[in-house]
């Protein structure tokens, strides 16, 4: 149903119409002559408040307002992958040549994927087959890596009997199965499916997740892993490394679906996104890695009540890939710039203010957000599971870990990667702090990583983790009273949390030799310098044992590159090791 109201005011974004008695919340509405895109986000009595994603400059009151009848939804049909999306899921290709200049008009509507489009569609079942809502009818190959599979919509009544369907070409708004539902109605399914962006979709059941998400940084898949369907937050000040942490892991995690959301970031940053992604090849397969990405932009530039939309629309494109089976990661640039948009439309509703400014919900919207990853059993008579991993990076400002919006992240991700300033200062990039940071899926992983890759993997982790917080105490006291104040003991532990910091956990994400490493492989090099350790703590306990002499080793120089070992040659950490134990054995004194 739709009507019309007539515009009261305008304050920025913000838009009160009158003659709005039957309009919805959230309901989509066409705002003054311009048509713009504008959402209801609070109704009182006949009025209505509009938040406008679009900018409402030259707008006056007495222009009209067109309801809808629709919530803000999102198309969900093959053709989302490979695209570059606004925040409320228009592709930037189609508005610049509807702009016809590099600018984006105002009042724009072009389909989100293409209507005209023909894919090769493969049914799965046939008819007389008894279906479920969410079970697969059919396929499409999307792209090359990612295979679409067409689902049974949740609203249809189950169990339901399939009617026809027909293999060959369609379009995604072509007919191409009729079900009889449980009441005796036939349903005719397309290829196209919408989703209000605000609902979460429906899954069977959320279960435990045992398995990595698996990142190729070693300072996170071994200090400080996420499990796969877990979520996760990565606050840091400005410089800190956010978004090139974001686009490693959106390039190197274990993930088949990667959602990036540039949520209110600079304009320079998303367009080296832009730009770069296109280009960059999947590390698992060769192909374009844009062939299983879907980018959605809403820089700092563009409209602020936009900012909401952007980070709905992407979690519901990243559900609606959960739900076929796959392992999907979303990376949302910055979940700040989210909450600084609510907090200037709550300002501007005049609604009460909560700490710093920031509405009252500003908590239970961002756990409404992060609560929506997890790995789930699919909808569906046949039993499938996916996983949705939620990566979100927080820009408190100066760096202060104390304000709302890192505070309430932190009440609901279960990894916290500490992003420090003085790290990036001293160019040691991840700058992770590695005494702030936590994860707590280590006790649900600890299975994964003894079979899989070794039985003392999370021993070497919690060793190497307790070293590195001995040498925070140590150095307090180094700079009282220098290096030679200290046992031999704890000399070899400053010695050796070194190899950790600048051999294990320092990482160049622009080298391709060493931006993603093996879970193998990141645990032989922490081997092998424990092995060094464990080799030089017999040695060192003579009184005429100098440290100068186990620095100075030629096999220091090999465990530095040993980073530099091909994945193919993890076999060559075994002669590592071995020439670790005989060059410090050397040193041992030879008693008379």
């Amino acid at each position: 149903m739709s009507g019309q109201g007539t515009i009261i005011k305008i304050a920025g974004p913000l838009v009160v119409a009158e003659g709005m008695r039957d309009a919805r919340m959230y309901e989509v509405v066409r705002v003054a002559n311009s048509k713009l895109i504008g959402e209801v986000i609070e109704l009182k009595n006949d009025q209505a408040s509009i938040q406008v994603y679009e900018e409402t400059s030259g707008v006056k009151p007495g222009e009209p307002v067109e309801r809808t009848g629709l919530t803000m939804s999102v198309d969900l049909a093959p053709g989302i992958l490979t695209s570059i999306f606004d925040g409320i899921q228009r592709p930037l290709e189609l508005i610049e040549k509807e702009s016809k200049s590099p600018y984006i008009a105002r009042g724009i509507e072009v389909p989100a994927i293409s209507r005209t489009k023909k894919w090769d569609f493969k049914a799965t079942v046939k008819p007389g087959d008894n279906v479920s809502a969410g079970d697969v009818i059919g396929t499409v190959q999307e792209t090359t890596l990612i295979e679409h599979r067409i689902m049974v919509p949740p609203s249809v009544k189950s169990p339901a009997t399939v009617k026809s369907i027909d293999s060959g070409s369609a379009t995604i708004e072509e007919t191409v199965a009729v079900l009889t539902d449980a009441e005796g109605n036939d349903v005719k399914v397309a290829m196209l499916q919408k989703w209000p962006i605000r609902i979460p979709r429906p899954v069977r059941q959320k279960v435990p997740s045992n398995v990595p998400l698996m990142t190729g940084t070693r300072i996170l898949d071994m200090l400080f892993p996420m499990a796969k369907g877990g979520a996760g937050c990565i606050p840091g000040p400005f410089g800190a490394g956010k978004t090139v942490t974001q686009q490693s892991l959106a390039k190197y995690c274990s993930a088949q679906v990667i959602v990036y959301i540039g949520c209110g970031e600079r304009g320079n940053e998303m367009t080296e996104v832009l730009t770069e992604f296109p280009h960059l090849l999947d590390p698992n397969t060769g192909e374009p890695l844009m062939k299983r990405t879907v980018l959605i932009a809403n820089t700092s530039n563009m409209p602020v009540a936009a900012r909401e939309a952007s980070v709905y629309a992407g979690i519901t494109i990243a559900e609606y890939y959960r739900d076929m089976g796959y392992d999907v990661a979303l990376m949302a640039d910055s979940t700040s710039r989210w909450a600084e948009a609510m907090r200037e439309m709550s300002g501007r509703l005049e609604e009460m203010p909560g700490e710093e400014g920031y509405p009252a919900y500003l908590g239970s919207r961002t756990a409404g957000f992060y609560e929506r990853s997890g790995a789930v059993e699919c909808l569906g008579s046949v039993k499938r599971t996916g996983t949705l991993s939620v990566i979100g990076a927080v820009s408190p400002p100066g760096g202060d870990f104390s304000e709302p919006v890192t505070q309430n992240t932190l009440r609901v991700t279960k990894v916290f990667w500490a992003l420090d300033s003085r790290l990036a200062y001293k160019r040691h990039f991840p700058a992770i702090n590695w005494l702030q940071s936590y994860t707590l899926y280590a006790e649900n992983l600890l299975s994964f990583f003894s079979k899989e890759v070794a039985t003392d993997f999370m021993k070497n982790r919690e060793r190497a983790l307790g070293l590195l917080q001995e040498e925070s105490k140590l150095e307090e006291i180094v700079r009282l009273v220098g290096t030679d104040a200290l046992s031999p003991k704890e000399q070899l532990t400053l010695e050796v949390t070194r190899m950790i910091r600048e051999d294990f956990l320092f990482q160049n994400a622009f080298d391709p030799a060493d931006a993603c490493t093996s879970l193998q492989k990141q645990y032989r090099i922490l081997r092998a310098i424990l092995t060094f350790m464990d080799s030089a703590l017999p040695v060192i306990d003579h009184e005429d044992f100098e440290f100068n002499a186990l620095r100075a080793l030629t096999v220091r120089a090999d465990i530095t590159k040993a980073h530099l070992i091909p994945e193919d040659k993890l076999a060559d950490f075994d002669a590592l090791e071995l020439t670790i134990k005989e060059q410090v054995s050397s040193l041992r004194p030879v008693t008379a």
